[in-house]
């Protein structure tokens, strides 16, 4: 092979990686955006809300975000589990135990960590829900 067949790739390949600050980072912005579904970014964005103390609002995104199709289960589960939290906070405890139904329905494996089956508003309401499953 000469230097003449794999310069010119060599050459295209540095133009191109030079752009990396300019179209081409546009274009990766546009593509990530792309490749996060708007029901995942609404889950992102609910869980933050609630984190913030804002729950009206929290619990608008995270039930925009299974309305918006959440593939994983994970995922899913996680919006419930959320809404669940939020329900329990604002003493909806038929709501609050729904939501945590719903969680188990959408990931049989769906269980919450140690900090928060231990928590006093909504751990003795998953308790409850879990002995029934």
């Amino acid at each position: 092979m000469t230097v003449r067949n794999w310069l010119a790739p060599l050459l295209v390949c540095t133009a191109l990686w030079g752009c990396s600050s300019g179209p081409l980072k546009d274009l990766g912005a546009k593509i990530s955006d792309a490749v996060q579904p708007k029901a995942e970014k609404d889950l992102a964005a609910g869980v933050k809300l609630y984190e913030d103390g804002d729950y009206r609002r929290a619990a608008k995104l995270l039930q925009d975000s299974l309305d918006g199709g959440l593939s994983r289960a994970a995922d899913q589960a996680s919006a419930h589990k959320y809404l669940a939290f939020t329900y329990c906070v604002t003493s909806r405890e038929r709501q609050c135990r729904d939501e945590f139904k719903k969680a188990m329905d959408a990931d049989p494996g769906f269980d919450l960590d140690a900090a928060e089956a231990g928590h006093p508003i909504w751990g003795p309401v998953f308790r409850g829900v879990k002995a029934k499953k």
